[in-house]
């Protein structure tokens, strides 16, 4: 562990200097491990990308000998912007018009913060793209999400992740525009909790912890039948997202309850369609290599 901090330090050291070589222009080659692929191109894409960086990314408390989570994190945002840039290779110039951005709520005491989440909003239009802007994208978000979530583990201040409350008062503002099609990728493990946003409305609440799987009982043979007639699920908290597609990844369900992965999903699966996203995926934990095809399918089936 000693060496991790060290590790960490030195990465904290040299992050305004990385970011600033990152956005420098002069920067001269562009190495890339991915391909292009042909697709048909008939939409303005505004991705947005919401980070849970509570303790779930915490190494220690969640090991994975196979590849951390937060490494799985990563490797899912590169794909992303690996599929941005490819979106981006397949449109004429005149047409280009296109966004990706992250967002982290609540923030981590990190005071570089707001320049790496600056450096990883990028927008091309037909009066400032280039090759070798849209061939960046995919390394800064590969390099600077991995100072993101390496600053966040060492700070070890970890208060939850609140997305109730983003989809309630931030998700409109933040995400959907007219003219684009509007995607938000949720890298989550599906449970939702922070200690200022506990609301409870009947059996539904606005947060999911694995004791509140067990305390409703939902860890034994008749939890969706329990589910459906007693009404349970997330307060809905928007019901104005019928321009908004939703890709939630990284669902790490608890291993001592077989039922847990059914039930966070049917959480989510009700939570989204309640406030009318019409498009949506959910897909448990994986290896970034095993969901490269399922990222690349929802960013570019439609174009």
């Amino acid at each position: 562990m000693k060496k991790f901090t060290q590790y960490l330090l030195a990465l904290a050291f040299l992050s305004f200097t990385f970011i600033s070589c990152l956005d420098d222009p002069k920067t001269k080659e562009f190495v890339h491990e991915h391909d292009f692929p042909k697709v048909a191109v008939n939409s303005n894409l505004n991705i947005s990308v919401l980070l849970d960086l509570s303790d779930r990314i915490n190494p220690e408390k969640y090991p994975s000998p196979a590849m951390e989570f937060y490494q799985r994190d990563i490797g899912y945002l590169k794909a992303v912007a690996e599929n941005f840039e490819s979106h981006i290779m397949n449109k004429r110039l005149i047409k280009i018009d296109d966004k990706i951005r992250v967002f982290i709520d609540p923030e981590p005491s990190d005071k570089t913060l707001n320049q790496k989440l600056e450096a990883l909003k990028i927008s091309f239009d037909k009066s400032t793209v280039s090759k070798e802007a849209i061939l960046a994208t995919c390394k800064k978000y590969d390099s600077i999400s991995t100072l993101i979530y390496e600053a966040g583990i060492k700070d070890d201040h970890y208060v939850g992740s609140d997305t109730w409350r983003f989809f309630k008062n931030k998700v409109n503002d933040y995400c959907i525009e007219e003219g684009y099609r509007n995607i938000l990728v949720v890298l989550t493990d599906g449970y939702i909790y922070h200690k200022d946003t506990k609301i409870k409305e009947g059996n539904k609440t606005t947060y999911l912890t694995p004791k509140e799987v067990r305390d409703f009982g939902f860890n034994k043979t008749g939890w969706k039948d329990k589910f459906e007639k007693q009404d349970f699920g997330f307060v809905v908290a928007n019901n104005n997202l019928n321009n908004l597609e939703v890709l939630v990844l990284g669902i790490n369900p608890d291993d001592k309850n077989p039922y847990e992965e059914d039930v966070i999903k049917a959480y989510w699966t009700k939570w989204l369609t309640d406030m009318n996203v019409k498009n949506f995926e959910i897909k448990q934990a994986d290896l970034p290599s095993n969901m490269k095809k399922v990222i690349q399918d929802f960013i570019l089936k439609k174009g």
